[in-house]
């Protein structure tokens, strides 16, 4: 039996090799690149890649080994791949047929913003945080009508809720920047201290039924919990529940909402801070129908759909890995009619003007479905 040092020291020259090899690998890799750009053909042939696997292991007995080899030649064409897109974003231009660099947002004094619910909304919040109390705007009754408001030139921004701190991402919102031919072009985030308001002569033993939207009430599940003979009723929006109490002038009834809100309705505290999380923060995205991203701006926004399959997504995220581009955020969600397959949405820190991001996207959008540039803000 061989010493420890010898094999060894064996293991380490067939590594050379292999370093050698792999190198001159991919030395043929950016030959072929060099022949795409010329012809216009896809970097990625899922065809022959599966062919080639399916070559080189179809007299292989052992399990372990068969698998081990499909699994090196994967991640050996994922490398090949990755280094061909590097060579060819250089002459990419599908972002700058797309986007427009910009210094800043165009923002004037004729400039108008779209925002859902009425005024004391934490989105009307979000909005003059972002463009100041002297913005002119007008209020929708649903989510979706902001986007039609954009979509239909109503409007040169709109500000909707994306995700909250303790709720997590709020439903359908990615879904409706899809549906429509607008991009994000900024973010702003607002923390949300919920309190318990009601009429000036109500007091907290009197109530029984309780208004807000849907997530200020999941915001305050643990306050809600304590009182489970409260009744809880949905309302389209946090404000609009405390319009309504105002209006119903009933002592029974109160509104999950926000402190400015309660003082624009006339209602009276019942309790501070109902919300369970301190730290209770909602991110609102600023959209525009303009496809146009700061030069400063530091997160992109992506979306695409993968099959469901072993190493489908992992090759994806791979480009970003590569790259040296750093996730901050992926949300997941089953495609309608389309069976065993998801759509995937991915923020990632950088600029479309960076080399890195370009490199990355141009590899995840040859190798996706339904890719699509969100914004970059």
């Amino acid at each position: 039996m061989r010493e420890l040092t010898e094999i060894r020291k064996e293991i380490d020259r067939i590594d050379r090799e292999v370093l050698s090899l792999f190198q001159k690998r991919m030395e043929c890799a950016a030959q072929v690149a060099e022949y795409k750009r010329g012809t216009g053909k896809a970097i990625y042939d899922p065809v022959r890649e599966k062919e080639k696997i399916d070559e080189l292991t179809k007299e292989e007995e052992n399990h372990f080994v068969k698998k081990a080899v499909e699994e090196l030649f994967l991640q050996m064409m994922s490398l090949s791949r990755r280094y061909q897109y590097s060579i060819l974003s250089q002459n990419d231009i599908y972002i700058d047929q797309l986007f427009e660099e910009v210094d800043a947002l165009e923002i004037h004094s004729q400039t108008k913003v779209v925002y859902q619910g009425i005024p004391g909304a934490y989105q009307e919040q979000a909005m003059m945080k972002y463009f100041g109390k002297g913005i002119k705007n007008f209020s929708v009754p649903e989510f979706k009508d902001v986007v039609k408001a954009l979509d239909q030139g109503e409007a040169d921004y709109g500000v909707l809720p994306i995700e909250n701190t303790s709720a997590g991402t709020v439903s359908g919102i990615y879904d409706m920047i899809l549906d429509y031919d607008i991009c994000v072009v900024g973010e702003e985030s607002i923390e949300c201290h919920h309190v318990l308001a009601g009429l000036p002569e109500s007091s907290l033993d009197q109530i029984k039924k309780v208004y807000s939207h849907p997530q200020g009430l999941m915001q305050c599940k643990k306050f809600l919990d304590e009182h489970p003979d409260w009744d809880q009723a949905r309302v389209l929006n946090t404000a609009i529940s405390a319009k309504k109490v105002a209006n119903d002038k009933e002592v029974t009834k109160a509104a999950i909402c926000s402190e400015y809100a309660a003082q624009i309705y006339g209602l009276k505290v019942l309790k501070r801070e109902v919300n369970y999380e301190g730290n209770n923060t909602t991110r609102f995205v600023i959209m525009s129908k303009k496809k146009q991203y700061r030069k400063d701006a530091g997160k992109v926004s992506i979306s695409f759909s993968a099959p469901h399959e072993s190493g489908s997504l992992y090759n994806i995220l791979t480009h970003f890995m590569f790259n040296d581009v750093s996730m901050s955020n992926i949300e997941s969600r089953p495609l309608p009619g389309r069976k065993w397959e998801y759509g995937f949405y991915v923020d990632v820190i950088g600029n479309l003007n960076d080399p890195a991001i370009r490199n990355a996207l141009a590899g995840i959008r040859e190798e996706t479905k339904d890719f699509k540039i969100l914004g970059n803000f």
